[in-house]
């Protein structure tokens, strides 16, 4: 067993003089001296960064589904990764437009209105309203073929599909715009 070695009193008390006097604490946490930086939400960059960088990804070709009562496009060259993450909502709305209770022609004035207002004001992507067409059984439905033709036709539309159950499910499409050209 090593002996244990013995701290002569001069070596003690040139501690104590390097030491100086001693206070008791009650606290032994040292105090946080790193402040933390304010927290920053932008959704609408980090969705707009997430879809340049799908469409840059590698291409596919055009996906055009269109079954029962879900509508769902894409236009030429937009992968289908982006259209997955509109269906799954990962994708913040920023602004919605209403087409009940319009007539197919004033919807159709008012849609192409609202999208070329969100375009300028570039936004990525929007809810359209067009309501499931239901109220009258012997007929079909008529604005929610109608919006879909238009948005297929409409060269300012990258995606779009029915909204997920809480936003209006079959009765709602999101909407994601192209980006105006500089």
């Amino acid at each position: 067993m090593a002996d244990k070695k013995t701290i002569s009193e001069d070596d003690k008390a040139l501690f104590r003089d390097a030491v100086g006097d001693v206070k008791s604490v009650a606290n032994d946490k040292a105090p946080d001296t790193v402040s933390k930086p304010a927290a920053r939400v932008s959704s609408t960059q980090r969705d707009n960064r997430s879809v340049m960088e799908t469409l840059l990804s590698e291409l596919s070709e055009s996906d055009l589904l269109e079954t029962g009562e879900h509508l769902s496009y894409t236009a030429p060259g937009v992968q289908r990764a982006v259209l997955r993450k509109l269906k799954s909502g990962k994708y913040t709305t920023q602004a919605e437009i209403d087409l009940h209770g319009m007539t197919l022609e004033t919807a159709k004035k008012e849609l192409g209105a609202f999208l070329a207002e969100c375009q300028l004001r570039r936004l990525l992507c929007v809810c359209v309203i067009h309501g499931k067409g239901r109220k009258q059984a012997d007929k079909a439905p008529r604005m929610k073929p109608a919006v879909n033709q238009w948005l297929q036709g409409n060269k300012k539309i990258l995606a779009f599909c029915s909204a997920r159950a809480n936003d209006g499910g079959t009765g709602a499409v999101y909407v994601l715009l192209r980006r105006p050209a500089e």
